[in-house]
């Protein structure tokens, strides 16, 4: 496992962060720090760049702007390459030591849960902000989570398919991960209640690179749409092969695609791809476009979900700890109660208690259009 810790932003602060450093001997005693379990190396690797770049945004903010209630925010990585196996290992150092007040990852559902059960029995809390499972949060009153559960997802997915984009045979495409394959079932069963029929169903590993030969077999059921439960990357790859095979059947992927990257990746070939988010670049929130316009300055590139995600992540943890307070059960019990906070991500961010899930997410419908993702507003 390889550590890194990020106290500051890259940047500069405001005056308070600097008044810190030049007034205390003791940085340690006037921080609070966030323990991060992320892939920083192998295949999942760019979703932990993704986040180190959502984070280091927005403690720019948060760290300017008074940090903690006077006390500078920061976060240390531990490197899991998204395996189970690490996380759990992980886990136990995360707990054992005091400073750490809340743990935010992994990124798969199955790296997360692998923890679980040990963040809930010593008490420290385990946010998930991209663990989709349905079951991830059932662990325990310490594990919350901001992502939307994949039994939410997959039924918006598959009336999305059906309704507004009129499939009725469709062929899928699915990570063969734990997260993947409950996507996938879960799509199937809200689609087949809808009256469609699943033709053809195709799993694959994470680091496969050709899917010729599964697209033939897929394409010889007929289907007449494509959804992939995939991320961005091997969506991309699948998206390009489709069309190079002279394919141009509609293709519906999963929110997960959604990023400049699958652009990039699928070339001209992700035209006409449609998906879902939370988040778009083209919403008129004022969180949404200012959040754009400071990524942008800061990094050079449009961001993607990941860092939205990521971003939003560390201001929903900031202002429970503003408004509740740094220890590990005031962030519990912080998190049971606030309500109101802007995000990127959705309107404003409340938990249900019960579920320790996002109160009353939306969802917009995205097609690509001349090499962007726009909002789709239904059939000519």
């Amino acid at each position: 496992m390889k550590t890194t810790t990020h106290k500051l932003t890259r940047r500069g602060l405001g005056g308070l962060a600097l008044g810190l450093f030049l007034t205390t001997g003791a940085l340690a005693q006037d921080t609070v720090t966030i323990g991060v379990t992320a892939p920083m190396t192998g295949p999942a690797a760019q979703y932990g760049e993704a986040w180190i770049e959502g984070f280091d945004l927005a403690l720019d903010t948060i760290n300017s702007e008074g940090g903690i209630n006077g006390k500078v925010l920061e976060y240390v990585v531990e490197d899991s390459q998204n395996d189970p196996r690490q996380t759990v290992a992980i886990a136990q150092k995360f707990i054992n030591d005091p400073k750490i007040v809340v743990e935010v990852g992994d990124l798969s559902s199955t790296s997360s849960m692998a923890a679980s059960p040990l963040y809930q029995r010593a008490g420290l809390v385990q946010f998930g902000f991209t663990n989709s499972h349905p079951d991830f949060t059932k662990a325990g009153d310490y594990i919350w989570s901001s992502a939307i559960p994949q039994s939410q997802e997959q039924p918006l997915l598959a009336d999305i398919a059906y309704n507004q984009l009129g499939m009725r045979k469709l062929g899928v495409f699915h990570l063969n991960t734990d997260w993947g394959t409950t996507a996938k079932n879960l799509f199937v069963e809200a689609f087949e209640a809808l009256g469609g029929e699943i033709v053809a169903v195709e799993g694959y590993l994470p680091e496969e690179k050709d899917f010729r030969a599964t697209i033939t077999r897929v394409m010889s059921s007929e289907p007449d749409g494509i959804m992939l439960e995939s991320y961005y990357a091997d969506g991309a790859l699948v998206t390009r092969q489709l069309r190079e095979a002279g394919i141009e059947l509609p293709i519906l992927g999963v929110g997960s695609i959604y990023s400049p990257d699958f652009l990039d990746l699928a070339g001209d070939a992700a035209e006409g791809v449609y998906t879902t988010a939370y988040f778009a670049p083209n919403l008129p929130r004022a969180e949404v476009q200012d959040f754009i316009r400071t990524f942008e300055e800061k990094y050079g590139h449009a961001p993607n979900s990941f860092n939205a995600m990521a971003f939003d992540t560390m201001h929903i943890l900031s202002e429970v700890m503003r408004q509740y307070g740094t220890s590990r059960e005031d962030i519990k019990t912080g998190l049971g109660q606030i309500s109101g906070i802007p995000s990127v991500i959705f309107p404003e961010v409340s938990f249900d208690p019960e579920t320790r899930r996002v109160s009353g997410p939306q969802i917009a419908t995205l097609v690509v259009t001349d090499g962007a993702f726009e909002l789709f507003k239904g059939a000519e």
